[in-house]
């Protein structure tokens, strides 16, 4: 899989139906900052930056008070989600595709006239830390959501696609250190009906419940 190149992450967005691959790249784009010319670049801290553990969570960004171990759906992305959640988000004719090994990312998106792609981030060991410090740069789309259980929560993106495309793309902090980040992209039938980042924060707690069950 290639990462998206800058510019060009809506354009793979509005061809969804056409290749995971570009999807998944997509949210590379918007989940860790990737790009065409420097994969390596990802998010605006790279992971070869050495992180005194001071530096998280950075100044204003909410800390994580009871981490959770995420290893084993970083080793199965898929199993994120349980198959009866999926059916209720997206219905029947749902097309699962992994990417375990995504530039983002462990990584799964589920297909149909809906979709959701959650990426499990690697690029930074900075979590949370990582987006606040992007705010108002490389993520001009900037929104806190209500915590899940008491685990924060922010939208962000390169801009805002809610309206456009029925789009929002979430991170759930599951550490000081580490976030589960959810990708949705309405039907064009259920467009507009709900907030897109609401969707996207419901899915993301749907994986809270699932990573809390063990």
């Amino acid at each position: 899989m290639h990462p998206t190149p800058p510019g060009t992450e809506r354009a793979a967005a509005a061809s969804r139906f056409l290749s995971t691959a570009a999807v998944l790249a997509l949210a590379c784009v918007v989940v860790a900052g990737c790009s065409g010319a420097d994969q390596a670049a990802s998010r605006p801290d790279h992971a070869a930056r050495s992180t005194p553990a001071e530096d998280v969570p950075g100044p204003g960004v909410p800390k994580v008070e009871n981490p959770l171990d995420v290893s084993r759906f970083r080793q199965n992305p898929c199993d994120a989600l349980a198959s009866g959640q999926v059916s209720d988000l997206l219905g029947g004719n749902v097309r699962a595709e992994p990417d375990p090994h995504g530039p983002g990312g462990p990584a799964c998106g589920w297909f149909s006239q809906a979709q959701v792609v959650i990426v499990f981030p690697t690029v930074d060991k900075l979590g949370l830390t990582s987006i606040y410090r992007a705010k108002g740069g490389v993520y001009p789309f900037f929104l806190p959501l209500d915590p899940v259980a008491g685990y924060p929560v922010v939208a962000y993106g390169t801009d805002d696609p809610r309206a456009r495309f029925g789009e929002c793309t979430v991170a759930l902090g599951t550490s000081d250190r580490e976030t589960v980040d959810v990708s949705i992209t309405q039907s064009p039938a259920r467009k507009g009906d709900k907030d897109p980042c609401q969707s996207a924060r419901d899915v993301a707690a749907q994986v809270l419940d699932n990573l809390r069950r063990g």
